[in-house]
Formats: C-alpha cells, structure tokens, sequence
C-alpha cells in the first residue's frame, strides 16, 4: 500500500463574539487557536492536535459545535504518528456526517479598507451599517471524501482490514469514483486474506489504468501462487517490466516463476536416477530448458540491481546448468566481491 501522505494549509480563524462577559473566552480561544497555529506551523503536531481540541471545546461551550477544529486535531495526531487518536476522531467526524462545508461571511469597512469575518447573525445586522460594504460569502469545498480515504489509510497502516472495509464500503456507496478508496479497498481484501477479491479487484484496476506497473507486479505476485496461473504471472511480470524496466522484484520474480520449483524437480531427478535413467534425462533436459527461459530475466534482474547478491547467486545457478562456464566465474567472482562488502 502507498504510505499514508497527509497535508492540508490551516487558516486561522477569527473568534468575536459581542457581548463583553464573553471577553474571557475570547482570550482563552484566541490564545488556543494561536497555539494550535504555531504548532502546526511548526510541524509540532503533538502540541497542535490537543491545542485544535480545546479550541473546539471553547467554542462548544458557547454554543458553536464547529467540528472543522476536531479535524484538524485528527489531520494533526495523524501526522504525529498518533495513530489510535486520529481513528477515534475520524471515525467520529464520518460517523456525524461532517462534510467540512463553511460560509464565511465578510464586509468591508469604509474607513480603513479591511476586510473583516463576521458570524451569520452579525453579517445580517452589518449590513444596515452605513459605515460597511462589499457584503460577500464564501463557501468552502467539502472534505468529505477526504475524510473517508484517510481513515481508511490509518486503518490500514493499523492493519484493521475488517475496520477499513466497513469505512470503504460506506465511503464507496457516497464517492463510487474514488480511485483511492477502490484501491484502499484491494488492499484491505489482501490484510484479511481474501485473495480472490484482491485479484479482481487488481484487474478492475487495471482494466482503468493498464499503465500501473505496480498493480501488475501485485497481480503477477498473486498469480504465481498458483502453478495453474503460472502463464499468467509471468505475463502480468513482463507487462510490470515493460512499463518500468528498472523493476527488480519484477525480474526476481520472473525468474522464479519461469523455473518453478526447482527443489523439487532435483529431487525427482536424483529419485530416477538409477532406475529409470531415461526418465531422469528427460527431466534434466526440461529442467535446462527452463533455466534458458529465465537466463535473459536474470540478466535483467542483474543489471536492474547489480548490487543484489540473490541476483548474482542465481544468475550464477543458471549459468551452471545452462553450462557458461565463464560467466559462472564472473558471478562467482561477483558473488566474492559482494559478500566481503556487505561484512
């Protein structure tokens, strides 16, 4: 799974209220909400996420349940690493059908020029206010889908597949175009061992997008599970390498894929040795064979990755068996060389 990228620009806010026995609460929040910015700011983010709560719960208990402030709580403990902290509150933030829309309600003063905030109800009165103009509102886009992808994130990384395919299915029935939370969603069916729908939804991915080297790699990792799809593994590699021919684990795989079980094999070949030569022959030849397939992946593999000494181990054992002596020296001379550099 891509690791979990979280992001945003905080505004501060502007807190007024009108009556003068609210003036302690205005200080108390205005500093918080300083707090909670600088903070931020900063990338303190486990200073910031208890500093945005007790901005909220000063504005609550005034009367204003303004929830943008527990998501940037949320935002904040994710980004500290917090993970239990920022599922309990985005868990609270979906479950509430918190879609993060605000009106900000502006006027501009005639005499300075400023542009201030006002609450709805101040706005409205403002306006038979001479001394004010440019009466305008502003909506803020939704950060609903936001919250539903980046819960399922953290709960993924919390490996809480059950979890997060709950968080998806409901996510998916609102947003059903969002490409983060169908590929959330082939992720999560692969935590909690549900291979068949990972497969298709890897296909149904891929299907949108067939330039995603890494969903066919993931593919090709799950089809060579089964010798029956062996073909296809190898195909759905090849495609892998094909869009991105630096691809290492694509030629590692390919490789293994294209010889099978070789362990396996030697040991039905020793088996038959004695007794049914003939047999043991053919098996020996099939076996080489298959090695001569695999020689030019790992070469690539090789040259992908020439500091990989499981690439020139088995670079090597294919050389051996397909009988190129001299690259056999070469790789083992390689193999020398990379063994006394990683002591």
């Amino acid at each position: 799974m891509k690791k979990l990228i979280l992001g945003m620009a905080i505004v501060a806010s502007a807190f007024v209220f009108g009556q003068k026995d609210a003036n302690a609460l205005n200080v108390k929040l205005q500093e918080a909400n300083k707090a909670a910015m600088d903070a931020y700011n900063a990338k303190n983010y486990a200073v910031a996420a208890p500093k945005f709560i007790e901005v909220y719960d000063l504005l609550k208990s005034s009367g204003q349940d303004n929830k943008i402030y527990m998501y940037y709580a949320g935002l904040s403990h994710a980004l500290a690493n917090n993970s239990d902290q920022s599922i309990k509150i985005y868990t609270d933030l979906v479950n509430s059908g918190f879609t993060g829309v605000e009106t900000t309600y502006t006027a501009k003063e005639k005499k300075t020029g400023q542009v201030v905030n006002l609450d709805k109800a101040t706005w409205e009165l403002m306006k038979k206010n001479t001394d004010y103009t440019d009466f305008k509102t502003e909506q803020s886009k939704s950060i609903e889908s936001d919250l539903y992808e980046t819960l399922t994130s953290l709960l993924l990384n919390a490996k809480k597949a059950p979890e997060a395919l709950a968080v998806i299915e409901k996510g998916l029935a609102k947003f059903p175009n969002s490409a983060k939370l169908k590929e959330a969603q082939t992720t999560a069916y692969l935590q909690s061992g549900n291979t068949d729908k990972f497969v298709a939804g890897l296909k149904e991915q891929l299907a949108k997008n067939p330039n995603d080297a890494t969903n066919w790699y993931n593919l090709g990792v799950m089809q060579a599970k089964n010798p029956a799809t062996a073909n296809d593994a190898i195909d759905a590699f090849k495609k892998a390498i094909e869009l991105k021919p630096d691809f290492s684990d694509a030629y590692q795989n390919l490789v293994y894929t294209t010889i099978g079980d070789d362990a396996k094999v030697v040991g039905e070949i020793n088996a038959l040795r004695k007794d049914k030569p003939d047999e043991a022959s053919k098996l020996i030849d099939a076996r080489r064979e298959r090695f001569g397939k695999a020689l030019p992946y790992a070469e690539g593999w090789y040259k992908a990755n020439p500091k990989s000494l499981d690439a020139v181990s088995a670079l090597k054992e294919i050389y051996v068996v397909t009988k190129n002596i001299e690259k056999v020296k070469e790789m083992k001379a390689k193999e020398v060389e990379l063994s006394a550099a990683a002591k």
